[in-house]
């Protein structure tokens, strides 16, 4: 329980100056408690909108964005949901021109910067233009000190857990270690840096004080 105790009040601390640095940098932000809190200040807060783009987000799904949205009548674009009739492609193409597009992001940098890598590339590329408005939910187990702490993080800790969570034949989802493989079905192959929000999109992140995704 002491462990716990602390671990909550130092990402509190990291959290807090993590916001204001992406705010700096341009972004909106928001740090809440549970997982609970966020979903229901995302779903309140995304209203307005009618269509949804969701990418291959783990955590937006702890948060029950999807079926949240669907519940209140909003078209939602998500290739995961095998209850949808359009192609995996179509999918991915319409998740990049809806209002609102949800998803995680592979490691935050403390310092400001958001750091993804890609297998497809969909996810990155609705982040950065096509949708106006771009929603980031996140646990505060992704957040590194600085771009090389997150750009690790995502080589030791996001890329093979991720691998191994779409059972992908890959080396880092036997062994845990990248090996900067060259295997058909590796899923780092697109990697990007928001140093400061793009200029046609609005980003808001919501930082969340457990540990979420991958």
């Amino acid at each position: 329980m002491a462990d716990n105790q602390y671990q909550t009040w130092l990402w509190e601390q990291l959290g807090h100056r993590t916001i204001e640095n992406l705010k700096k940098n341009g972004f909106a932000g928001n740090f809440l408690s549970t997982a609970e809190e966020a979903g229901e200040f995302v779903t309140e807060m995304v209203r307005e909108y009618n269509s949804f783009g969701f990418g291959g987000s783990a955590t937006a799904r702890e948060l029950n964005l999807p079926e949240s949205l669907k519940q209140q009548g909003k078209t939602v674009y998500d290739h995961w949901d095998p209850q949808q009739d359009e192609s995996d492609l179509t999918l991915r193409l319409k998740q990049g021109r809806c209002d609102c597009f949800i998803c995680s992001a592979n490691a935050i940098s403390a310092t400001g910067e958001i750091v993804n890598v890609d297998g497809v590339g969909n996810r990155t590329n609705a982040m950065t233009f096509g949708c106006p408005n771009v929603v980031i939910v996140a646990g505060m187990n992704k957040v590194a000190l600085d771009i090389d702490g997150a750009i690790r993080r995502i080589r030791e800790i996001a890329g093979p857990m991720r691998a191994r969570s779409l059972n992908m034949n890959t080396p880092c989802a036997e062994t845990g270690i990248c090996t900067d493989c060259n295997s058909p079905q590796r899923i780092c192959r697109i990697t990007t840096i928001l140093h400061r929000k793009p200029m046609m999109t609005e980003i808001t992140v919501v930082l969340i004080n457990q540990a979420l995704g991958f």
